[in-house]
C-alpha cells in the first residue's frame, strides 16, 4: 500500500508509541483546529518557536490531525548512534550548514511536499527571543517554497512549551502535568504571489503574511492583542 510521506508502518509505531507514552506522562492537551489540516497532499505546517520541547508536542498535534509530521533536523543529529537511523527511517529531512548544502535541504523538502508530505517549519529559524513569546519576523524559505510547489501554507500557533522548558533552560519543568494548547487556521492566501518573480519583495511579503496568520492565531490562542510590528530577529542579543 502506497504512504506518500510516510515511513514503513512498523517504524512509525515504534516511534508514537514512544512519543506519545511520553507525552501524555508529562503534558495535557488543549488542541484546536485540527480541521484545518488536508488530510492527504503535500502541505506546509509553519508555526512558532517557543522552545527546544515543541517540535515533539507539534508532531503530536499534526500526528492526531492525520498527518505524519516530517521536520528539517540538523544533520548531525543523523550521525547519532540509533537516533541518527531512526529518523532517517522516520522521513525526517537533514539540514546542512553552508548555502549550498543550505540549498539542497530545501531541494529535498520540496521534493518531499511535491510527493505529498506533510512538512513543519519554524519560518523565524529559531526560538523567538520576543521577551513575551510572540513570533519574530520570518525567513523567506518557507514562502519559496509554498511559492514553488503551490502546497497549502497551514498557519498553527501553539502556546505552553516555554513552560515546560524555556528557552535557555537546561532541565524540563515537568511538574505540574503542562497543558500544550495548539490552534491550527485556514490556508494562508497566497494567490496574488503566484506567477510572480520568487525574489526580493515577492518572497519578503510572502513570509509576512505567513507570519501575521501564524500570530493572529496565537493572539487567538491566548487571548491578547499582538504587537503591531514583529520583533526582528537581527535585534536579539547574541
Amino acid at each position: 500500500m502506497s504512504r506518500p510521506g510516510r515511513p514503513p508502518i512498523h517504524w512509525e509505531a515504534l516511534v508514537v508509541m514512544i512519543v506519545k507514552t511520553v507525552l501524555y506522562l508529562f503534558t495535557k492537551r488543549d488542541w484546536r483546529g485540527a480541521e484545518h489540516l488536508p488530510r492527504q497532499g503535500g502541505v506546509i505546517i509553519a508555526a512558532n518557536h517557543l522552545s527546544w520541547t515543541d517540535p515533539l508536542m507539534l508532531a503530536h498535534y499534526v500526528y492526531d490531525g492525520g498527518r505524519w509530521p516530517v521536520y528539517l533536523a540538523k544533520s548531525g543529529v543523523f550521525d547519532i548512534p540509533v537516533i541518527g537511523s531512526i529518523i532517517r527511517k522516520c522521513k525526517q529531512i537533514p539540514v546542512y550548514r553552508g548555502s549550498t548544502d543550505a540549498a539542497r535541504s530545501l531541494r529535498h523538502a520540496e521534493d518531499a511536499l511535491r510527493e505529498g508530505a506533510s512538512v513543519i517549519f519554524y519560518p523565524e529559524g529559531t526560538i523567538t527571543r520576543d521577551p513575551d513569546h510572540w513570533p519574530m519576523a520570518g525567513k523567506t524559505g518557507v514562502a519559496r517554497l509554498a511559492l514553488a510547489t503551490g502546497v497549502p501554507v497551514i498557519p498553527v500557533a501553539h502556546w505552553g512549551a516555554q513552560e515546560l522548558l524555556p528557552y535557555g533552560g537546561r532541565r524540563p519543568r515537568l511538574f505540574p502535568r503542562k497543558t500544550f494548547h495548539a490552534l491550527a487556521g485556514p490556508p494562508v492566501d497566497l494567490s496574488r504571489y503566484q506567477g510572480q518573480p520568487m525574489r526580493g519583495k515577492v518572497l519578503q511579503e510572502a513570509t509576512a503574511d505567513i507570519m501575521a496568520a501564524i500570530t493572529a492565531q496565537l493572539a487567538e490562542l491566548r487571548g491578547e492583542k499582538a504587537p503591531d510590528d514583529p520583533f526582528q530577529a537581527e535585534t536579539r542579543a547574541g
